[in-house]
């Protein structure tokens, strides 16, 4: 264990940064991060919640999430928050909020979920994917010849496949979507995440008492048959999969279609799903933790109670493990990206993203050869106020 003192450590541990670092006009990943990564060990930092270490290399954010001394759940002293409020929440405000959670507790909810997120069972959900994506295109060509493709194509995409898979109706899609969008956004308020919040638990309550009475051929049945979680937790489990399951995966396909209208020759390639993961990490602020004891990470001591946040995007871009990370290359191996997190926490629902974003890249540019941009790359609204990072709007045409 490390005993520098103080003065001992690199500056880059003595003297706080800001963050955060994502800004409006300025790239992303920011290039803090790679000057982060060659001092070799975790910078300090302040968020609104107060004081964190920031871990930027590929080694050490993996090590921060699979060290059971580090701990994911937010009701521990000194754990994290990106924005002034907010935050995940504690399994008293949503109970069933397994990410929040440590083993063994975790796995208690991941044992039960695990069974519908294989390999198999979402290759059986191909059919009915690549039917969502079809009528999205159907009901952009249909409208004429241009479209915000976030609003018509990547949001709804994901947004219908999770509701299909709990067994959510098309027309609630809105709903969710609109308190979501609240629950992402670095500026709102604990007022509107609350209200958000019981909005989404009330309409999560009623639907469960629906299928208990009329179960479906749907995931939110098929958890009420189990009967290894309580009504509660039911909620919260169902309220977890539905934001994750629809805004991760929209602002990878939105990005994704920016990045390959730019480099048309990979368009086609089964192998660009990996690369886009690892290039954007558009959930670069979500794996937020706290030292429990203390612990040593890159050879620097961080103390029990102090935060810490293992910036995804910083470790994809890490050059000891990815050569030239800034550059988008598909024929490099991706595969030990961190995009989706790592170790137990690794997320469940990633072999259903994998399958979301293949299916839209290679059913849209088929379909409408000639998409491109309305606008130059550079006016495109990115997500600077946002938890997880992607684009407002996307306005294309196509002949």
């Amino acid at each position: 264990m490390s005993t520098e003192t103080e003065a001992e450590q690199p500056a880059a541990a003595r003297c706080p940064v800001a963050f955060p670092l994502r800004q409006p006009g300025r790239p992303f990943p920011p290039p803090e991060y790679a000057e982060y990564r060659a001092g070799g060990c975790p910078v300090r930092s302040e968020l609104p919640s107060g004081p964190v270490w920031l871990v930027t290399r590929h080694e050490d954010v993996r090590a921060v999430l699979t060290d059971p001394r580090i701990s994911a759940d937010p009701s521990k002293p000194g754990f994290p928050k990106a924005a002034r409020t907010g935050g995940a929440p504690s399994q008293h405000e949503v109970p069933g909020w397994f990410v929040a959670l440590d083993p063994p507790e975790h796995g208690r909810f991941r044992k039960t979920l695990i069974p519908e997120f294989t390999v198999r069972k979402v290759r059986e959900l191909r059919p009915v994917i690549q039917q969502i994506v079809d009528e999205r295109i159907d009901a952009m060509l249909a409208a004429g010849t241009s479209a915000d493709l976030v609003e018509s194509f990547a949001l709804p995409v994901p947004s219908l496949v999770i509701s299909s898979l709990l067994g959510v109706p098309k027309a609630d899609r809105d709903f969710f979507e609109d308190r979501t969008r609240v629950l992402v956004r670095l500026s709102s308020t604990d007022e509107q995440r609350d209200e958000a919040t019981r909005a989404l638990l009330r309409y999560l309550g009623r639907l469960i008492q629906i299928k208990q009475r009329r179960p479906g051929d749907d995931l939110i049945s098929r958890l009420i048959a189990a009967g290894t979680l309580s009504r509660q937790e039911l909620s919260g489990v169902s309220m977890l999969l539905l934001i994750a399951g629809h805004e991760t995966t929209a602002n990878n396909i939105g990005l994704g279609v920016v990045q390959l209208l730019s480099n048309p020759q990979w368009v086609g390639d089964d192998r660009i799903v990996e690369e886009l993961l690892r290039y954007y990490s558009v959930a670069d602020l979500v794996a937020f933790r706290v030292a429990v004891e203390d612990v040593e990470v890159g050879g620097h001591l961080i103390r029990a109670g102090e935060g810490i946040v293992p910036l995804i995007a910083a470790a994809n871009h890490d050059d000891a493990v990815f050569a030239a990370p800034d550059r988008f290359d598909p024929e490099r191996s991706a595969r030990s990206h961190v995009a989706f997190g790592y170790g137990v926490h690794q997320c469940l629902g990633q072999n259903l993203v994998r399958v979301e974003m293949e299916i839209a890249y290679k059913t849209l540019f088929a379909r409408i050869p000639s998409l491109t941009l309305a606008v130059p790359v550079s006016e495109l609204p990115l997500k600077y106020d946002g938890v997880l990072f992607g684009l407002h709007e996307l306005p294309v045409t196509w002949k």
